[in-house]
């Protein structure tokens, strides 16, 4: 899979990926309304070239506030990133290129106001989903929001998601109807942020081609995945 030419269909109108991507920047805005006042934190995994809070952020009222880290392993998408945050203004949203599964990637950022998964359930394993939503309370503040995608093809896992987030003291507060073509959903957590474990893997990023081919799908018709 080239990650970079994937987001060209955010620049075909009625795509999934850009209606996908509309939707989850409404949820920004939200979260970024909701936030208490003062600096905000965001940090964003897997964050491709985060048009998803660059866009988002820029019109914003509270752009001022927010300190932003996107984390991101194609060098050719965090270009791109670096480029779009610079030619927006937004001079305290840091790009970084690497891994990011690794929790060393968000030290000095978390617990964070929002949190964006976005592109990864669709593209890991069951295990490293649960994995990845048990560590959202090392990265997520009280009262902040985790804003996630996942698409709805079978093995249809939102349900997974939202009972895994609920397990872990998140509060479902928006979630995409079934019929959107793709999942989008928001939680926010309730419970106590945990400390930050060093060192530690969130996740193996295996691709939704590969996971599906070793579930036997036999489709090739793209349903929202990430």
């Amino acid at each position: 899979m080239d990650w970079r030419t994937w987001h060209d269909a955010y620049d075909q109108p009625g795509s999934w990926p850009a209606r996908r991507l509309e939707v989850v920047q409404e949820q920004i805005r939200v979260a970024l309304h909701a936030g208490p006042p003062g600096a905000l934190r965001v940090v964003s995994l897997c964050a491709g070239q985060g048009r998803d809070l660059l866009e988002a952020l820029a019109g914003h009222p509270r752009r001022d506030d927010v300190r932003a880290r996107l984390v991101e392993l194609d060098p050719r998408n965090t270009a791109f990133a670096e480029e779009s945050a610079r030619a927006a203004g937004l001079e305290q949203v840091e790009v970084v290129t690497g891994d990011a599964s690794l929790t060393d990637q968000y030290l000095g950022m978390v617990p964070a106001d929002l949190v964006l998964v976005c592109g990864v359930f669709g593209n890991i394993s069951d295990a490293d989903i649960e994995r990845t939503i048990d560590s959202c309370s090392q990265l997520c503040r009280s009262g902040g929001t985790v804003v996630w995608t996942r698409h709805r093809g079978a093995p249809d896992r939102v349900p997974l998601v939202c009972e895994r987030f609920a397990a872990r003291g998140f509060d479902l507060r928006w979630l995409s109807e079934p019929d959107a073509g793709f999942g989008v959903g928001a939680h926010r957590f309730t419970g106590e942020p945990q400390p930050l474990v060093p060192g530690t893997s969130l996740f193996t990023f295996v691709g939704y081609d590969v996971l599906r081919q070793a579930s036997g799908q036999a489709s090739g018709q793209a349903s929202g995945q990430g």
